[in-house]
């Protein structure tokens, strides 16, 4: 749902929830074609860590209702930081597809 369709910002608050896999990728592509073809700038709030890195140019990393640390995918999303954030140890590598990150848990290994 958008209330003001021809505003230059759209400001999303996890647009993908509740979607199964196939539409919450057609919403990412939407928005990210606006952001593309029609210059509107798109935040929005994503939880799956893998689509943010897939889809965002900026990244803002937040633990605890505070910021982290902002930046590119590639910066933000490091086997450090994710296990800073998240207590995840992970495996980052290149997304075969967009070569962005990619998450990888790594359940064998204990924070």
């Amino acid at each position: 749902m958008v209330l003001a369709q021809q505003t230059p910002l759209m400001l999303l608050d996890e647009p993908t929830t509740f979607l199964d896999i196939a539409h919450q990728l057609e919403v990412l592509e939407l928005q990210a074609e606006l952001n593309r073809n029609k210059g509107r700038t798109v935040v929005a709030v994503l939880h799956d860590v893998n689509q943010a890195a897939r889809y965002a140019s900026r990244v803002v990393a937040m633990r605890d209702g505070a910021i982290v640390t902002t930046g590119t995918p590639h910066e933000v999303l490091t086997a450090p930081m994710v296990e800073r954030i998240f207590d995840l140890p992970c495996r980052v590598i290149d997304d075969p597809v967009t070569w962005t990150p990619l998450i990888v848990p790594d359940l064998n290994r204990t924070c």
